[in-house]
């Protein structure tokens, strides 16, 4: 490609607007990936209870299985076979609360919800102002990362972590999940672009940053349950910052840990102080481990450098 058209394509207002169109795309992915998900569960505890073999070695003492357990499983299948089908592309974009199909005209990112001032055009029900927020919040990471990385590869690689890291954040808000379809896809990425050269991150840092990353929050975690005997932490965390200790390097594990704890402990103690959350209840960590992991991105070679000194 032309050096002068890969500036062109590649420069910062471009990849913004990219960033709109796939801000808007996220908000369908954190709307739907987690019904995808509790459908599956669903799906495999109705199967569960349908194993009568499963329940012979569960239960061997058990001279018979109660009736109500494979009816149970009937009436699961049956909820479930009522649900229209789901999917990230299919059926197209609706109205939650009327079931009206949105225009395309509707659907543009950021123009469409002003254009319809926040109100479903059928019904007149209130549409988050969440979505544009979304893609506004990705516009100006792709933004950001192209003056950050310059008309290259790398570039690209952050547009792609960027997305994944929002579609995390807002899911782990709503529901706690750190869904294995977007933690994974970040540390192959992560190594993938490391192998290919596209980071500043050699394979083997990036390969020993996903282990690294992994097992240190691993290793926290069976601590504080052997301590508390509690789950303080779950394994979606333990993959994501895996994804970002491959996409960043071993070396930036520390920044990131402690600017996402640090976020975290603020934003926690500022919860509790407005009395809108309360000591026993847990707080999602993802969205912390994500913003520290961006601000590494930007800013973590300065921080490292102050304990690893030849970094």
């Amino acid at each position: 490609m032309d050096s002068a058209v890969q500036q062109g394509l590649l420069s910062p207002p471009v990849l913004a607007l990219l960033g709109l169109c796939i801000g808007s795309f996220l908000n369908v992915v954190i709307h739907r990936l987690p019904q995808q998900m509790e459908r599956g569960w669903w799906g495999d505890i109705a199967a569960q209870l349908e194993d009568e073999s499963l329940w012979r070695r569960l239960f061997p003492a058990a001279t018979r299985r109660p009736a109500c357990i494979p009816d149970a499983a009937k009436a699961i299948e049956a909820e479930l076979g009522r649900l229209t089908p789901l999917g990230l592309a299919r059926p197209r974009s609706r109205c939650p609360a009327c079931g009206h199909q949105l225009a395309w005209h509707e659907n543009i990112p950021v123009l469409g919800w002003v254009r319809l001032r926040g109100r479903c055009s059928a019904c007149g029900a209130g549409i988050s102002p969440r979505y544009p927020i979304v893609e506004v919040a990705t516009a100006l990471l792709f933004f950001a990362f192209g003056a950050r990385f310059g008309a290259s590869a790398e570039a690209l690689v952050w547009c792609a972590a960027g997305a994944l890291l929002v579609a995390m954040t807002m899911i782990d808000i709503d529901t706690q999940y750190l869904p294995d379809d977007l933690t994974l896809p970040l540390i192959g990425l992560g190594v993938f672009a490391a192998g290919m050269g596209w980071t500043r991150v050699s394979l083997a840092d990036a390969a020993w940053g996903a282990l690294w990353g992994f097992a240190s929050l691993w290793g926290v975690a069976r601590a504080y349950k052997a301590i508390k005997g509690l789950d303080g932490m779950g394994e979606g965390d333990f993959k994501l910052l895996a994804g970002l200790g491959a996409l960043l390097g071993w070396k930036l594990l520390p920044a990131i840990v402690l600017l996402s704890s640090l976020v975290g402990a603020a934003a926690g103690l500022a919860l509790i102080a407005l009395r809108s959350h309360r000591w026993a209840k847990p707080i999602p960590f993802g969205p912390y481990l994500a913003g520290g992991g961006l601000a590494a991105a930007f800013f973590g070679e300065p921080l490292t450098a102050l304990y690893f000194p030849t970094f």
